[in-house]
């Protein structure tokens, strides 16, 4: 079931629009430098809260897992990264507050996105600076790690599942999952980044190379089929889908995926077995993987 806010109060662009894990709330960002919190009942919405604090255009929200409360984590040109988290309801109203920011990067913030909850609450934040920083929320602190991601800026992080393909147990007890990303920058590069419990640090183990232009986007499938699944989005008209053998894990494969358009963003489904492809031509492709390893467009959506 698709749903349209017509009205979304916000007074510029929108960037990004996100449901929680029930699917009951949105939070939408936007250029006018605010982050708007709706109510979603069936065909209607209500704008409950409207959240100020960045300084420029907000580029991304991420709801963090409901283990952890109603968090929402944001993302803004300002350089910053600001936590959100709701008071439990007074007089029958919710009301949120900000009870983070950092200010670790040295220019725009990209992209946040949350660790899977097994993991550990982790936010990865992708910066223009070349930098990503991983913040940790245990036993009531904030701690942080920022490091050199990409020669010049990262565009794009995603988590990797908590267990290895494969596997129903975890083969890292560090916080509970695997701890693993991967990121996609303007040096037209893709990294996957593993934690290293010893020296507490995350170190790049695999470098996947073949895109001739900006990484727009990456995106690691969600769930533990037999193989792990990346696809990569880039404005050289292409997205590339890396492949591994768990048998192997650092000898990833790829299949490259060919458009008329610039790419923008891919995202797969809950299940991990579809993706979806948005680029410069407004359309949204389906893409399915067939039993001989070939990759189908199997819908396209034009706006």
């Amino acid at each position: 079931m698709a749903q349209v806010i017509t009205n979304s109060t916000h007074d510029d662009m929108i960037h990004d629009a996100v449901l929680d894990y029930y699917g009951r709330r949105l939070a939408t960002c936007s250029s006018d430098k605010t982050i708007k919190i709706f109510e979603v009942e069936g065909e209607t919405h209500r704008l409950t809260e409207t959240l100020r604090g960045h300084e420029g255009a907000v580029w991304c929200v991420s709801w963090a897992h409901p283990k952890y409360g109603a968090i929402l984590a944001s993302s803004s040109y300002d350089g910053s990264v600001k936590i959100w988290r709701e008071s439990p309801p007074s007089q029958g109203a919710s009301h949120w507050t900000m009870v983070a920011s950092f200010s670790l990067h040295t220019a725009s913030v990209n992209i946040v996105s949350w660790s899977p909850h097994e993991s550990g609450c982790l936010l990865a934040c992708a910066s223009s600076d070349g930098q990503v920083s991983v913040l940790e929320f245990q036993e009531g602190n904030w701690t942080h790690q920022i490091f050199q991601a990409h020669g010049s800026g990262v565009n794009a992080v995603s988590w990797a599942p908590a267990t290895v393909p494969g596997s129903l147990v975890s083969s890292k007890p560090v916080g509970g999952g695997v701890r693993r990303f991967v990121t996609g920058g303007s040096d037209n590069a893709v990294k996957i980044w593993d934690y290293n419990p010893t020296e507490r640090n995350y170190i790049p183990t695999v470098e996947l190379k073949g895109h001739t232009d900006w990484v727009r986007d990456v995106a690691w499938a969600p769930t533990i089929l037999q193989k792990s699944y990346i696809a990569s989005a880039s404005q050289d008209k292409t997205v590339r889908i890396w492949t591994t053998d768990p048998s192997r894990p650092n000898d990833w494969k790829s299949i490259t995926l060919n458009f008329d358009a610039v790419i923008w963003r891919v995202s797969w489904s809950l299940s991990g077995n579809v993706l979806a492809v948005s680029g410069g031509d407004n359309k949204v492709t389906l893409w399915k993987e067939n039993l001989k390893g070939e990759w189908d467009c199997v819908k396209t959506i034009e706006e």
